[in-house]
């Protein structure tokens, strides 16, 4: 028993990922709704175009991921930089390609699916697991962050598609992903599907959720929106996410899931 408490603490140390809880998942939906509106705030309120915003987020991207690999150890304010950086270019990218390459959200969200089901594959043929708890070397960390940089890009256009192509507005979208996310926790709780399985949809699914309530508090009135100020909504968003890694404390994995 003490050898076995003694690699899991080990394994904790080479971990550069968050244990997966409730805060986990609560500061994920929160930084995903923080990458639909700080990513329109660049493109749209700024009128620096979806190119251009991509071309910025894309640059904060790489430089974070570069950091979060280079670190020895899991950094919270680190990981969660680099977790928003992967959502605010995945809103701009995913906004370029369904609107300036005019691929629709339909074609997005079918190319994207594509690359992300690839990324999981190369990533599970290459190490043999896609389990967060083996994020604990360059390559691994490598995968990970390509694999959820793809996974919040479908995710913008997954929720765009729902709220405006299927028609079901932004609290419809929301709706929808909730009711999804509901169906892996119990999952979870009552069934013995794989715990990375699950982890990866819920990853997945969080990311079109915060799509549709981020659009859902700055799109105008009459487009089904709050029309609230995308810096404000912003700023609030990023000082609740600061909050909750100042007031709890985050440890780094040392279990699969």
């Amino acid at each position: 028993m003490q050898n076995h408490d003694l690699k899991e603490t080990a394994r904790a140390a080479l971990s550069k990922v968050p244990e997966v809880t409730l805060l986990f998942w609560v500061i994920k939906i929160a930084a995903t709704t923080l990458g639909e509106t700080g990513g329109d705030a660049v493109s749209m309120s700024m009128n620096l175009g979806y190119l251009m915003g991509t071309v910025i987020f894309a640059v904060v991207f790489f430089i974070a991921v570069a950091a979060q690999i280079k670190a020895d150890r899991f950094h919270p304010f680190l990981y969660w930089t680099t977790i928003i950086a992967t959502t605010t270019v995945g809103t701009t990218l995913a906004d370029f390609a369904d609107r300036s390459l005019g691929v629709g959200y339909a074609g997005g969200t079918a190319i994207l699916s594509t690359l992300l089901i690839v990324s999981l594959f190369a990533w599970y043929r290459t190490m043999g697991t896609v389990s967060v708890s083996s994020v604990n070397t360059p390559k691994a960390e490598m995968f990970y962050w390509i694999t959820i940089m793809f996974s919040q890009t479908l995710g913008t256009a997954l929720g765009d598609w729902t709220a405006d192509t299927a028609g079901l507005g932004y609290t419809g979208g929301a709706m929808v992903f909730s009711g999804l996310l509901l169906l892996v926790v119990g999952a979870y709780f009552f069934t013995s599907v794989s715990r990375t399985t699950l982890f990866w949809l819920a990853f997945v699914l969080t990311r079109p959720l915060g799509a549709v309530v981020g659009d859902y508090l700055d799109k105008p009135v009459d487009m089904g929106g709050l029309a609230l100020s995308r810096y404000t909504a912003s700023a609030v968003l990023l000082g609740f996410i600061v909050v909750c890694l100042l007031a709890f404390k985050q440890k780094a994995s040392s279990k699969a899931h």
